[in-house]
């Protein structure tokens, strides 16, 4: 493999603002409940079925995090020319280059302001083969690291299914058997850059409904059944926490990193798990100056797999899903594919027709208020 250059990333110069208004997280240390500690789990669990977010500690791959940034910086350092064959396109793919200004943000039309680069699992641990699609050379040049990135994401996030399916009654196993590594998925690792202003790739927030600016990531519930988030000290983070019309930050806690439950385990657990609302807004002041850098990895089912509560596996997950309306009309015949690309499709600027079209990218989310 080709030597690779490391590249200096600018983070934040600034603190988030102490003085700031935040959700508080509930905080779960990855290393107790892998031993088994039921306290731990027990924490895991109520924030699960709660807001659906909390902070993850001494999940055990810290020093795999610099290098994800530093193929980020290196692939977003090559000219638009460069990256536009690798773009994800306008058909569903998530996988590859997105561009910022390529997704819409909410019914109004307004744009995303961040750039991605996605790298599907599949690819990853298949390296060199394609499974879904290739890559720039600043990805396959660093591809050993993506790996052991997304296999040390993925491990954690699967022990966090076990313990919890284990507590709706599913018999072990049966999460694992959604996300079988060679299954095609929507499972992938993504690094964030919503640059600076006058900063190469910096694209300014249209103007919301509400008369404030847009989000940069618009409001949304996650694709898959668990996302982790790490950042590098820059804000942004909101959930609308349920039952409220007000969005609240999420604080960066350095050494955490930000999980929360996707529509995915929402929908398999009955709504017992709660797959919550939120976006990325503009950073708070003074870090508003700054560049945003954020990391995540998303374990998503393979795409074959019907995607409805498991009924017929856990009588707690049958009972609260027949209580639940929203559960209850979940289409019989989708899949865990057709919902990912129906999303993806639909957030697209290009394939926007009018606020319908934004109707259509919706989730499990039912608070007109995000809407």
């Amino acid at each position: 493999m080709p030597s690779v250059a490391q590249t200096e990333i600018s983070y934040p110069r600034t603190d988030f603002p102490a003085d700031l208004e935040c959700h508080p997280l509930l905080i779960v240390d990855y290393a107790k409940v892998a031993a088994g500690d039921e306290k731990e789990i027990d924490t895991l669990y109520s924030a699960c079925t709660n807001l659906g977010f909390f902070y993850l500690k001494n999940f055990g791959f810290e020093d795999k995090l610099e290098p994800m940034f530093e193929m980020g910086k290196a692939t977003f350092s090559l000219d638009k020319e460069e990256l536009m064959p690798f773009e994800q396109g306008d058909s569903g793919m998530s996988a590859g280059y997105k561009f910022a200004g390529s997704t819409n943000v909410d019914a109004k039309g307004n744009v995303d302001t961040v750039q991605f680069i996605n790298v599907a699992k599949d690819d990853a641990l298949a390296y060199p083969e394609v499974r879904q699609r290739t890559y720039p050379p600043t990805v396959n040049d660093r591809m050993s690291t993506v790996t052991s990135f997304i296999r040390q994401s993925d491990n954690v996030l699967q022990k966090l299914m076990k313990v919890l399916e284990i507590r709706i009654g599913l018999p072990k196993g049966t999460l694992a058997a959604l996300h079988k590594e060679g299954d095609i998925s929507g499972s992938e690792s993504r690094v964030i850059l919503k640059s600076a202003p006058g900063q190469k790739g910096y694209v300014p927030e249209g103007v919301g409904e509400d008369g404030n600016p847009a989000a940069a990531i618009g409001a949304h519930t996650d694709f898959g059944v668990l996302s982790m988030l790490h950042g590098r000290g820059c804000g942004g983070l909101q959930v609308l926490p349920p039952g409220t019309s007000k969005w609240q930050y999420i604080r960066p806690l350095p050494g955490h990193a930000v999980c929360n439950v996707g529509d995915t385990l929402s929908v398999y657990s009955g709504n017992i798990f709660k797959s919550n609302i939120h976006r990325v807004v503009p950073p708070p002041p003074p870090q508003d100056k700054d560049e945003r850098w954020s990391l995540v990895y998303f374990i998503r089912p393979g795409f074959d797999n019907p995607l409805r509560p498991l009924l017929d596996k856990s009588d707690i997950v049958k009972a609260h899903a027949e209580k639940d309306p929203a559960m209850k009309a979940m289409p019989k015949d989708q899949t865990a594919g057709s919902w990912f690309k129906r999303r993806i499709v639909n957030q697209r600027a290009a394939n926007r027709k009018g606020p319908e079209t934004w109707a259509a990218s919706r989730g499990t989310e039912h608070t007109p208020q995000a809407a």
